[in-house]
């Protein structure tokens, strides 16, 4: 059985609606937002009850693996390690202003 404690990969600030989505297997975007419309109605006691789950719910002892800044990663622009290779700038006559 799955226990309950706070997402770190599934947390936008501490982790406990993402947590408690894993746990009872719902869409944590979904207690989000029925938390935020709770708070917005006036139900005063989902700040509080938020800060203090996140106080009192313990971390994952999953590890989440993080890519090292040694890794080279891929990107649709090219190595984002490398710095652009500028071009040299070609030669061109004095005299020809064929450009213009």
């Amino acid at each position: 059985m799955k226990k309950l404690a706070k997402s770190k990969d599934n947390a936008v600030i501490f982790g406990v609606l993402g947590g408690l989505g894993d746990y009872f297997g719902i869409d944590p975007v979904l207690l989000r937002v029925i938390v935020v419309v709770a708070t917005f109605i006036g139900v005063g006691s989902t700040v509080p009850i938020y800060l203090l789950l996140a106080l009192v719910m313990p971390d994952t002892n999953e590890t989440v693996s993080k890519p090292s800044s040694h890794t080279k990663k891929s990107s649709p622009f090219g190595n984002l390690n490398e710095k652009p290779k500028r071009k040299e700038a070609e030669k061109v006559e004095d005299e020809d202003w064929s450009d213009f």
